[in-house]
């Protein structure tokens, strides 16, 4: 990708950040560590166009699936479809709120969301039914899948892992972001996931690991994904950080919490040095 085109959607993924922290800063609640981690992948997937949509007409017939499997992390995928003209940007002030039209969990209301999702460990077979009927139907559309890493100790990943290799749902792309938490501690800490790429390939996947915070190496799978005919489905691990872009909130603790307090002035001067820093 050309350099100008990174150096946009760099800002772009911080714009996205900012406009999450300040949406849960006002609700008091939302999942900002969760989000923070997978800014980048977002903002390649719609700024950066690798999905095929209309936010003019969500339900186009043609457009691309995007499913958010982590759907704790659902304060992003707002601001972000938001930021891609979904709908303005001023719902996102009643998140959280009885009037508004978001919750903590993601909603399927919401115009350009799929699934309502947050019990964890579903959004992969949804994918598997979705993309099995683009096949069926004949269908171009391409089917994108987010998955969370301690998602992955959900026995539904595996048993759609495995049915999705077995249809060789190769218009399937899951993207599995590796910031290695759960709810409580490092996932290696709780149960050992490593080596997820290689779990995937026994179930009859390609599997590419890449820097989930370069917008370059995102970028240039998920468009290699959607411009070439793929034999296997993909499975991307993602690895990231979680609460990247805030340094005081990177710890478990924070896991489901918006900051309070002396912690919001810090949280802000983090994300605004970060921001500088890109």
């Amino acid at each position: 990708m050309k350099k100008e085109d990174e150096r946009d959607l760099k800002e772009k993924a911080n714009e996205i950040r900012k406009d999450t922290l300040e949406m849960c800063i006002k609700a008091k609640t939302g999942h900002v560590t969760s989000s923070m981690s997978c800014a980048e992948i977002l903002t390649v997937l719609y700024p950066g166009k690798i999905l095929n949509y209309d936010s003019k007409n969500p339900n186009w017939d043609e457009r691309d699936r995007f499913i958010l499997s982590k759907g704790q992390a659902s304060p992003i995928l707002y601001a972000t479809l938001s930021n891609v003209g979904f709908f303005p940007k001023y719902w996102l002030d009643k998140f959280c709120c009885s009037d508004g039209k978001f919750g903590v969990h993601l909603q399927c209301d919401v115009p350009g969301v799929e699934f309502t999702t947050g019990s964890l460990g579903h959004g992969l077979a949804l994918s598997a039914g979705v993309a099995l009927n683009a096949k069926i139907d004949n269908k171009k559309y391409k089917t994108f899948v987010l998955l969370g890493d301690a998602e992955c100790y959900e026995g539904s990943i595996w048993e759609s892992a495995m049915f999705i290799g077995h249809h060789n749902l190769n218009n399937l792309v899951s993207i599995i972001d590796r910031n290695g938490y759960g709810v409580l501690c490092k996932t290696e800490n709780a149960v050992k996931l490593d080596p997820i790429d290689e779990k995937f390939k026994a179930f009859g996947w390609d599997t590419k690991t890449i820097n989930g915070h370069s917008i370059k190496e995102v970028y240039e799978i998920l468009n290699d994904f959607k411009q070439k005919k793929r034999s296997k489905p993909l499975a991307i691990i993602a690895n990231t950080t979680k609460g990247e872009g805030i340094k005081c909130m990177q710890e478990a603790k924070y896991h489901g919490l918006a900051p309070t307090g002396n912690l919001i002035d810090i949280a802000r001067k983090d994300l605004d040095e970060y921001s500088r820093s890109k």
